[in-house]
């Protein structure tokens, strides 16, 4: 009989399964880093536009959203967006050739009750009915959403008999299944039909405000873009690089790429390129991210979608330059008012070939998405993740990690602090 997956203190058999996974994840995920702070979070300088992009190209593997959707896709949670960018924002060739980002509406899109958050304890028997409903939820939203997209500018009658009307008749089909699946093992879920009304919410854009979804305008791999001549070359190097670091005992080889032999790093996900963008402003210990998967299920079906629940602390959700467009590594981490990292966090599961030898780091994840939702602060707050399912049976490895805007995991005031990681074990039969 499964366990109960619902919030709770891991078992020794659950911590055991999360420190392997952990000590799995940091040779992947870590780095030794050289820390360069700029002057201050109001102190911003301006960067060269960057070059136009090459010609659109086919997004890699586990780049597109399972519902076949865009490279953005949105979830109403707890009230607010929660905004999921696929493959961190690699565009499919229709959006790319459009110019579009890949969210869906325009300024606008449907909102829905958050089901997963409202549901009492879920029994194990009546775990994967639950969450193929709730994946089918998801689905349902999608679909008004293109809708929306394509037939929203009929006017408010139009969308209201079309669209909210028929997609509130279809929760309703929903929430009796997940009423019924939890009723026959369990106490009755009480209020769920109440959940099934939807509305039209504006979306306050694109996230463009935010870096959400947008192209930097940044000259990747220039000598001036993050500051290769501004507080940096010279910034407690001795000459680039040269003499001896305060305090560190040892002779630092480089702080910057003048002396590399490798091309500039251009944005873009490529290896075998030097990056010059300096790291940025680093948060006091105690303003330090840091992330946690506080619901996961044990083992699931090969297929059968399930989520993960993710709190994190010290990390605000507002910013997301696309990877996939160019943003990767080109801006130096930033600081609210409140010295707080400005950025986002990733969750991927990928399958193991063994659980004695590290997995290929090249090989591309079974799930990846990159989450952003304009909240976030001192205080911990959580978001759910919806994964469709995994294809192969096998021990997974579901992570989720904090980025910075530019996605690099976020910097600490201290070498022993931990990292803003976490990664469970999920069977998968």
């Amino acid at each position: 009989m499964r366990r109960s997956t619902r919030a709770r203190r891991p078992s020794g058999n659950a911590r055991s399964k999360r420190l392997l996974a952990v000590v799995g994840t940091l040779a992947v995920f870590g780095g030794v880093v050289a820390v360069t702070q700029i002057s201050s979070a109001q102190d911003r300088r301006t960067n060269k536009p960057r070059p136009a992009a090459g010609q659109c190209v086919e997004p890699s593997p586990g780049a597109t959203a399972p519902t076949g959707g865009g490279s953005t896709s949105r979830t109403w949670q707890n009230g607010r967006w929660v905004r999921n960018h696929w493959g961190d924002g690699q565009q499919s060739v229709p959006e790319c050739e459009d110019g579009k980002d890949g969210t869906v509406g325009t300024g606008t899109a449907i909102a829905c009750p958050d089901v997963a958050a409202k549901l009492p304890q879920v029994p194990n028997r009546a775990r994967a009915e639950v969450d193929r409903n709730l994946a089918q939820l998801q689905t349902q939203i999608a679909e008004a959403d293109r809708r929306l997209a394509a037939e929203g500018n009929k006017g408010e009658a139009f969308i209201r008999s079309a669209i909210l009307q028929p997609l509130a008749g279809k929760r309703r089909a929903v929430l009796d299944r997940i009423t019924t699946a939890i009723d026959r093992v369990g106490p009755r879920p009480q209020g769920l039909a109440q959940l099934a009304e939807c509305q039209v919410q504006p979306t306050g854009g694109t996230g463009g405000n935010n870096g959400g979804g947008t192209t930097p305008t940044t000259t990747p791999g220039g000598g001036n873009n993050g500051g290769g001549n501004n507080g940096g070359g010279n910034n407690g190097g001795g000459n680039n690089g040269g003499g001896t670091a305060p305090g560190a005992g040892l002779g630092v080889l480089a702080n910057d790429c003048d002396e590399s032999r490798l091309q500039p790093h251009d944005g873009f996900q490529n290896g075998n390129r030097c990056v010059s963008t300096e790291f940025g402003e680093v948060g006091a210990a105690a303003n330090n991210p840091s992330l946690l998967i506080t619901q996961f299920p044990e083992q699931v079906g090969q297929n059968q979608p399930f989520t993960l629940r993710v709190s994190t602390r010290n990390l605000v959700r507002d910013r997301f330059l696309a990877a996939g467009q160019g943003g990767y590594y080109v801006e130096s981490s930033l600081l609210n008012d409140q010295g707080l990292v400005r950025g986002h966090f990733h969750t991927a599961c990928r399958m193991l070939d063994s659980l004695t030898a590290p997995p290929e780091p090249q090989e591309v994840p079974a799930f990846f998405v990159a989450t952003e939702d304009g909240r976030g602060g001192a205080q911990p707050d959580e978001v759910t993740i919806q994964i469709p399912g995994l294809p192969e049976s096998g021990t997974a490895q579901c992570s989720v990690w904090a980025g910075d805007g530019s996605h690099r995991l976020p910097m600490m005031e201290r070498a022993n602090q931990t990292p803003a990681f976490d990664s469970v074990r999920i069977d998968v039969n």
